[in-house]
């Protein structure tokens, strides 16, 4: 004999709004990373070749093109791609708890992993094998913010308590690799530490060159987000503090007092009537984005890959398209490192 229940109107109401609310939970932005993540569980940075926003209804026939690219597989770190769209997932997954949000992310952390190297180091474009996407990639901080995603995970803060616990070992030991690798590719003139390239060859960890303007050279814009990572990592052994102390050394030796990096410049002559140029200025201080390693010398370069040391010899398009000077290291000198010195004391 069946049983029959009867539920009081008022209760079945309630059950139904629930319900519904949970199925039409939902986010623009999250929805749309679930259509753009590859099978692999990262995410690429481009759509048609171009930068694209998530906030945005895309129509039927973009859909469709949306998961032609995500068959192809290509997945990256570059421009923070894979990264952000893990935080942005976790993050909304507590205000709208849609559990494929939350499996999504954890996918993506699990690209992360799979793709580190067995030296610690991080590949820009994972599989990937063209170009210099192999290489381990601190360029735009590419590494440290996959970095900092792991380390999230691994400490239980910055909402990622929430992911699987079966995660966290494999994150920490990932970030403590981590860690080991940047240590190892510190660059190193006549014995003394400096600080650190855009990226570096894979298996030699040697220097390597990227785009034909992206030369071998010691950073002045990358190495700040390096020496920040380290500051913060909770546990701090001997090697780091030298790292970091050598580093912030390194900074101080090669900052150029004096003159200031203006982006628009008025010049008629210019192809846009602006130009970009160092100018003085006797209350700033700014920092070359390459240094010629062994010399300290700011270089530049063209798409030509040949290495010059005048900002005006460029051709305009490259003058005028990449950050060659800038303050990357302000805070950390003034703020940041004199706070962590405090505390070694």
């Amino acid at each position: 004999m069946k049983m029959i229940y009867h539920f009081p109107k008022v209760i079945l109401t309630i059950i139904i709004c629930f319900m519904m609310s949970w199925v039409n939970a939902q986010d623009l932005q999250a929805d749309n990373m679930l259509l753009f993540q590859r099978d692999n569980g990262g995410w690429f940075k481009q759509f048609h070749e171009k930068p694209f926003s998530y906030n945005v209804v895309f129509a039927p026939v973009d859909k469709e093109a949306i998961a032609a690219e995500v068959k192809e597989g290509a997945a990256t770190i570059d421009n923070d791609a894979t990264n952000k769209e893990i935080r942005y997932l976790v993050n909304i997954y507590k205000t709208v708890s849609n559990p494929r949000y939350l499996a999504a992310a954890e996918k993506g952390i699990r690209y992360l992993l799979q793709s580190q190297y067995a030296n610690g180091g991080f590949p820009q474009y994972y599989p990937d094998r063209g170009l210099y996407r192999n290489e381990i990639t601190y360029n735009d901080n590419a590494m440290i913010n996959t970095l900092n995603v792991l380390r999230d995970v691994a400490l239980h803060q910055n909402g990622f308590e929430i992911v699987d616990q079966q995660l966290v070992a494999p994150c920490a030991a990932a970030v403590s690799k981590g860690v080991d690798c940047i240590l190892k590719t510190q660059i190193k003139v006549d014995g003394k530490l400096t600080a650190w390239c855009q990226q570096y060859n894979e298996k030699t960890l040697e220097p390597a060159k990227a785009r034909a303007y992206e030369l071998p050279s010691i950073s002045g814009a990358e190495s700040v987000g390096i020496i920040e990572f380290l500051i913060s990592q909770p546990a701090q052994t001997p090697e780091t503090r030298r790292a970091i102390t050598a580093a912030v050394a390194w900074l101080n030796a090669v900052k150029i007092t004096g003159y200031k990096f203006v982006i628009n410049v008025p010049d008629v002559n210019a192809p846009e009537g602006k130009d970009r140029r160092l100018l003085p200025d006797s209350n700033s201080t700014v920092w070359a984005r390459f240094y010629e390693i062994g010399t300290n010398r700011p270089f530049f370069c063209d798409r030509d890959g040949i290495k010059k040391y005048d900002l005006r010899e460029l051709s305009y398009e490259r003058r005028d398209n990449y950050g060659w000077y800038g303050t990357w290291p302000k805070k950390l000198l003034e703020n940041d490192y004199p706070a962590w010195l405090k505390k070694q004391n």
